[in-house]
């Protein structure tokens, strides 16, 4: 049994720890950088390894999942009735995120990953609060270049003075009040995540004319003469590589609109035009100056949303290989409509 040299001489239990037992337990990392190990992270790296290690909980793009932890997102709430406290709105010291993830994550695996791995899971946690950019490289050495935007929004907990004449000397320990009651119950009942979807789109109205009768049966048979081209191997690469997406987009029957619109027809149409979603001040601007979804464009989005889009909601990092944006565009012109 190891015990501090004071607990191990009061009670005369075990022995006192030996230096390199305490060094090993002695993780914590202080808001100046203090107890960082040698090391570094880029974000890409990071959305890798966050895919691997940490999307099971918290989403691809730690939005996450379920009733587990957000990690991105909820800036501007903490003045709101349900505030969402994340990495980028809440948590004051980026040294808070570095040693938490150090120390007890995975889940079910703690202090199973590496320094470098860890230096770059909190660079693409930082990079999904639009915090630093998708160059960023996380080490020992740039760590105190991160500022999280809620520094300054925490004081010192004073309560042992502040509140001394609050306490009472001789705590009752039993039958002390006459009776028990219920005075508050919780009004947030979100406990239950739910799918927000879109109102599906009003019904056409009943063909006019047979002009406009031969315009509706072009367009309802022009998707299938498009698909009837596309490379099956191609698109079924690209359904793989869609699963990156899914945690935002659905495509397909039924599809409806999550954290981000869905995306039928999204190939050759115009920016923003999914009935119902609310999209970003930069997407909605690029809709009214004409932005229309044609292959070179979604491929130049999809390789750097943020860097493409300055603005966008997307928090999706890229797609590296020009294959996988090759073959997403296949799979979503299968679903052109």
């Amino acid at each position: 049994m190891f015990v501090t040299p004071a607990a191990a001489e009061k009670f005369g239990l075990g022995r006192p720890a030996l230096p390199e037992e305490i060094a090993a337990w002695d993780l914590d990392v202080a808001p100046d950088g203090t107890g960082l190990p040698a090391g570094s992270g880029d974000v890409f790296t990071g959305e890798e390894v966050f895919a691997e290690k940490c999307a099971v909980c918290h989403g691809d793009f730690a939005e996450g999942v379920g009733n587990w932890p957000k990690l991105a997102g909820g800036q501007g709430t903490l003045d709101h009735e349900d505030p969402l406290k994340t990495v980028g709105s809440y948590w004051p010291y980026l040294s808070t995120t570095w040693d938490y993830v150090n120390r007890s994550m995975p889940f079910g695996n703690a202090q199973s990953l590496t320094p470098d791995e860890v230096y770059a899971i909190v660079a693409y946690i930082l990079y999904s609060n639009d915090l630093v950019d998708d160059e960023f490289v996380l080490s020992d050495e740039t760590f105190l270049e991160v500022e999280l935007p809620n520094a300054d929004g925490f004081i010192l907990d004073d309560r042992q003075e502040a509140e001394k004449h609050f306490w009472n000397p001789e705590p009752c320990m039993e039958n002390c009040k006459d009776s028990v009651e219920i005075t508050m119950r919780a009004m947030v009942l979100d406990v239950t995540p739910e799918e927000e979807g879109v109102e599906a789109p009003a019904a056409a109205g009943p063909v006019q004319d047979a002009a406009a009768e031969e315009a509706v049966k072009e367009a309802v048979e022009e998707p299938v003469e498009t698909a009837a081209v596309l490379d099956p191997e191609l698109v079924a690469q690209g359904e793989k590589t869609f699963k990156k997406c899914k945690a935002c987009h659905q495509v397909g029957e039924g599809a409806k609109s999550k954290t981000g619109p869905v995306l039928n027809g999204i190939v050759g149409a115009p920016a923003g035009h999914a009935e119902g979603f609310r999209y970003s001040k930069a997407m909605t601007a690029a809709a009214e100056d004409g932005l229309v979804w044609t292959e070179a464009e979604l491929a130049a989005f999809l390789a750097k949303p943020k860097t493409y889009m300055k603005g966008t909601k997307m928090s999706f990092a890229g797609l590296k290989k020009d294959s996988d944006i090759e073959a997403v565009i296949a799979y979503l012109q299968s679903y052109s409509q």
